[in-house]
C-alpha cells in the first residue's frame, strides 16, 4: 500500500492567519501556553483548508473568558465546566479547551481534572490522527504516531483501542467515518476487531448522535466500501434497522457523485414510504430531512410503473413529483433491470427542469375557468377538473393557449356528465 505525502510546512501557516493570531495573542500569558490542535492541524498537513479551530490550552477556563474580554474578543462559555470557551474572532469560532487529564472514565461520563501536560491530554483524544498539535514557532508535536498514520493512510486507536471505545461507544462510528475521510486500504486491523467485538454498544448511543455521525460518514470520500465493512460485520443494520442496499448507494454515486448526505441515506435505506418512518424514528430526523426522503421514495414508486419514458411522459411525472427526488430515483433503478428507466428526450425533459431552462409542470386549468363557463360551484367542478387534469397528464402537461382552452371544454364536458 503506498501512502500519501503530507505538506509538512503548512500548519505554520495557520498562525498567520489573522483570526488565529488574534486568539493566540490574546491568550500569551508569560508562563502559558496555547496550541491549535486536533483537525486543523491534520487537514493543513494534508493540504486542505483548516476550518476546523480547536486550541489546547493551559489556561483555566475563567481566565480565557477573562483575557479574550480584554483583547475584545467574544467569548462563550458553551462548555465551561468541561473547560471549552468558544471565542469569536473575524467572524471565526474558536473552541477553545484548557488541557484534561482522566481521573475516571465511565462511557461519556468521564471525570477529569484540569492539566498542564499536552502529551497527557493528546492522550485522551480518540485517533493518533486527531491528536496532533502546533506550538507558537511552528513545530509540529506528535506524541503518538499521528503523522506517520496519516501519511500512510492509517485511522488508529490512541492506546487500548477497546479502552477507548468504552470511553464513548461513538468511536465505534467515527472509526468508520474517519477511514472513509482519510484512510488508504483497509481499516486498521486492532481498531476493526475492537469495534466489531463492541457493536452491541451501538444500541445505547442516542439517535441523534447517530444521525449525525452516519450523515457525516455518507458524504466521505470512501463511504461505500467502509459501510460495506460495517455491513459485512452486522453494524450497518443496527443503525438503520435494515441491511441497506450498498448497490444503489454506489449507482447514486456513480450518477450523481455530488449528491448530499441525505441523498446518499435515502439510496441506501429507502424503498417505500413505510422505510421513511423507521428512519424518522429511528434517526431522529427533522421534518425537512423528513420530505426529502418521502420525495424520493414517491418518486421511486412513480417510477416504478413502466419503463423508457418519453418527454411527454417525464413532464407529466414532473408534475406530481418533485425533480431532484426523480433524478435521484432514477440513477439508482437503472441497472437493476435491462430496459432504461427513461428515454434520451426523457433524461432531457428531467435536466432542463433541474437547471431551470424550462419551469416544472403546473396543471393550467383552475376551477374559475369552469365557474366562468356557466358550471356550478361545488362537486361539478371538481369533476371537471379531475378530467381535465388526466387529459393535461397523458398530453405531456401542454402550456399553449390552444392546449389550454382543449383542456377546459374536457372539463366542462365532463361537469356536466353525472359520476
Amino acid at each position: 500500500m503506498t501512502g500519501r505525502r503530507l505538506a509538512y510546512d503548512a500548519p505554520a501557516a495557520l498562525l498567520r492567519r489573522r483570526d488565529v493570531g488574534r486568539v493566540l495573542r490574546a491568550l500569551a500569558v508569560p508562563g502559558e501556553e496555547t496550541r491549535p490542535v486536533g483537525g486543523c492541524v491534520r487537514d493543513a498537513l494534508l493540504g486542505g483548508s483548516a476550518d476546523d479551530l480547536d486550541l489546547a490550552t493551559t489556561i483555566a477556563p475563567a481566565a480565557v473568558m477573562a483575557l479574550a474580554a480584554d483583547a475584545g474578543l467574544r467569548a462563550i462559555p458553551t462548555g465551561i465546566d468541561h473547560g471549552t470557551v468558544t471565542l469569536l474572532a473575524d467572524g471565526t469560532a474558536f473552541e477553545v479547551t484548557t488541557l484534561r487529564e482522566d481521573v475516571e472514565t465511565d462511557g461519556r461520563h468521564a471525570v477529569v481534572r484540569f492539566g498542564r501536560d499536552f502529551g497527557r491530554d493528546a492522550e485522551r483524544r480518540d485517533f493518533t490522527i486527531n491528536a496532533l498539535s502546533l506550538d507558537a514557532k511552528g513545530r509540529l508535536h506528535d506524541t503518538t504516531g499521528g503523522i506517520a498514520d496519516l501519511a500512510a493512510g492509517r485511522v488508529r486507536f490512541i492506546g487500548d483501542a477497546p479502552t477507548r471505545i468504552r470511553e464513548d461507544a461513538l468511536r465505534i462510528l467515527r472509526f468508520f467515518r474517519f477511514h472513509a475521510r482519510y484512510g488508504l486500504g483497509p481499516p486498521d486491523g486492532e481498531g476493526l476487531t475492537a469495534c466489531i467485538a463492541a457493536r452491541d454498544a451501538v444500541d445505547g448511543l442516542s439517535r441523534e448522535r447517530i444521525r449525525a455521525e452516519l450523515l457525516k460518514l455518507l458524504v466521505a470520500p470512501g463511504a461505500l466500501p467502509a459501510l460495506g465493512v460495517m455491513a459485512r460485520h452486522g453494524i450497518l443494520e443496527r443503525l438503520l434497522a435494515s441491511p441497506g442496499d450498498l448497490d444503489r448507494l454506489g449507482r447514486l454515486l456513480a450518477a450523481l457523485p455530488q449528491a448530499d448526505g441525505l441523498s446518499r441515506l435515502a439510496a441506501l435505506a429507502v424503498r417505500e414510504a413505510g422505510d421513511v418512518e423507521r428512519l424518522e424514528n429511528g434517526l431522529r430526523l427533522s421534518r425537512a430531512e423528513v420530505r426529502h426522503l418521502s420525495a424520493y421514495a414517491g418518486a421511486l414508486a412513480a417510477l416504478g410503473g413502466t419503463r423508457a419514458r418519453d418527454r411527454a411522459a417525464m413532464r407529466a411525472l414532473l408534475a406530481d413529483n418533485d425533480g431532484r427526488a426523480l433524478s435521484e430515483a432514477s440513477s439508482v433503478l437503472d441497472g437493476e433491470e435491462a430496459e432504461p428507466m427513461m428515454t434520451e428526450e426523457g433524461r432531457a425533459a428531467l435536466a432542463a427542469v433541474l437547471d431551470g431552462t424550462e419551469a416544472r409542470p403546473v396543471f393550467p386549468v383552475a376551477g374559475a375557468d369552469l365557474v366562468g363557463r356557466g358550471v356550478p360551484a361545488g362537486p361539478a367542478v371538481g369533476r371537471g377538473l379531475k378530467a381535465a387534469r388526466r387529459r393535461w397528464l397523458e398530453a405531456g402537461c401542454p402550456t399553449e393557449a390552444a392546449a389550454i382552452d382543449d383542456l377546459v371544454a374536457v372539463a366542462v364536458e365532463a361537469a356536466g356528465r353525472p359520476d
